[in-house]
């Protein structure tokens, strides 16, 4: 069951995934709808799930659970899986590769492998200040204060 990401609560379950680039104004729009539709009919074990989204700076799509009536199974999990694969697929886009680094370089977002980023940081062409995506963040709350943080404070501080 689609719900608005403004409702899902604090411990929602969030999984983030980036593009190696930005969508385009048209994409966003489509990929909106495919989002709406998908999270309509996700189910785990028959029940509906509460789930919501969001599209940051037209370059991640944010799925949100609300898990207190229904938790993602595995088969449901698969189901996104599928789901983003597809998206890839449509849109000429990566968004499942974790391996990757999206970052701010002033108001513009770069993505870099995670070797390439472990270089720059080595060259200090990036620093421990640099505001970085933590896609890892586990739930809303996370998500909401610590999704971009300076890289020193989020498992990218490993590479300063």
């Amino acid at each position: 069951m689609l719900v608005p990401f403004e409702s899902l609560p604090e411990e929602a379950r969030i999984w983030v995934y980036q593009s190696n680039r930005p969508f385009t104004e048209e994409e966003i729009h489509h990929i909106a709808k495919d989002l709406e539709a998908f999270l309509t009919q996700w189910t785990a074990h028959g029940s509906d799930l509460h789930a919501g989204y969001e599209l940051p700076y037209n370059r991640f799509i944010v799925i949100g659970l609300d898990q207190s009536g229904a938790s993602a199974s595995g088969c449901s999990i698969d189901a996104s899986v599928h789901f983003l694969q597809a998206l890839e697929a449509k849109y000429g886009v990566t968004l499942l590769d974790r391996m990757n680094v999206t970052y701010k370089q002033g108001e513009y977002l770069a993505y870099k492998s995670l070797e390439e980023f472990r270089k720059m940081a080595k060259a200090r062409s990036v620093s421990g200040k640099t505001i970085v995506f933590n896609n890892l963040v586990a739930n809303k709350q996370d998500y909401t204060e610590n999704w971009e943080v300076p890289a020193s404070e989020s498992w990218h501080g490993r590479f300063f």
